[in-house]
């Protein structure tokens, strides 16, 4: 009886502490912070992205919406960037690393926002990674497509995602790692400088293969990424490259891939001859 006496007596001080003016609003105030805060997970530092250069179709979905993007917006995890048949952006995150996102291209940023590591999910389209080297030391960063896991700790290369989610990936420097995302059994492909692989969804990891002609493939793409970024006058967008001949997208503009005309017939030899 003494028992339950002292717990009614306390539960009724509690009851008028808290029916005192201001005191329940104070309380429901802190309960609203409280799941709000649980709600909207903060941001963490060093996460998000800054666009430097944007034209064309470029938006960004923030809560299914898609909001156009121009320079000096900000990119936060989990965000999608979509780009059209004239879009292009150039974003930048703060360890100096920089990736391209081209025409008719869909991707994921920092899917996981709780690893910095994780820096791309792309879905269709093409992009082009350059990652910075922390202080000359590695810095490990991962590109994820429908059918394959690049790792990369210090490069610069491109991944595009064809038809049918084949993922080919083409190094420019540096070493990257590549794993099949459906197939994770077996070691990683080693790419260099120069080699490049395609990554079909239902087949095993192929032998990587050897870019013979890298170096002028690689003029081809720095001419055609360098003609692509240069200011439109009046603000126009212009038609993007075509496929280069060998079908790696980045060839000239003009390029069509369509075979060279024959050489003219030698002149006739002079008479008496």
């Amino acid at each position: 009886m003494l028992c339950n006496f002292g717990v009614s007596i306390g539960i009724n001080i509690v009851l008028r502490t808290l029916l005192q003016p201001g005191v329940l609003a104070m309380v429901l105030t802190f309960a609203c912070v409280s799941v709000s805060s649980a709600q909207l997970m903060p941001i963490a530092p060093g996460s998000t992205g800054r666009v430097l250069h944007a034209q064309g179709q470029v938006q960004v979905l923030k809560d299914e919406t898609p909001w156009a993007l121009n320079v000096g917006d900000t990119i936060n995890p989990k965000q999608e960037i979509v780009t059209g048949i004239d879009g292009y952006a150039k974003i930048q995150v703060p360890d100096g690393s920089i990736f391209e996102v081209f025409p008719n291209s869909r991707a994921t940023f920092r899917s996981n926002q709780g690893n910095l590591r994780e820096l791309l999910d792309l879905w269709i389209g093409r992009v082009k990674v350059h990652i910075e080297k922390l202080n000359g030391a590695p810095n490990p960063n991962r590109i994820q497509t429908p059918s394959a896991v690049i790792s990369v700790r210090g490069t610069t290369f491109d991944v595009t995602v064809e038809d049918d989610d084949v993922t080919l990936v083409l190094v420019e420097e540096g070493r990257v790692a590549v794993q099949h995302a459906l197939m994770p059994f077996g070691e990683a492909k080693i790419l260099n400088g120069g080699d490049y692989l395609r990554v079909y969804k239902n087949q095993p990891l192929a032998a990587k293969s050897l870019d013979r002609g890298q170096v002028l493939q690689k003029m081809l793409r720095m001419m055609g990424d360098i003609w692509l970024n240069q200011p439109r006058v009046g603000g126009g967008s212009s038609p993007l490259p075509s496929p280069g001949p060998t079908g790696i997208p980045g060839g000239l503009p003009g390029d069509s891939g369509a075979p060279a005309p024959p050489p003219s017939a030698p002149p006739p030899p002079p008479p008496g001859l």
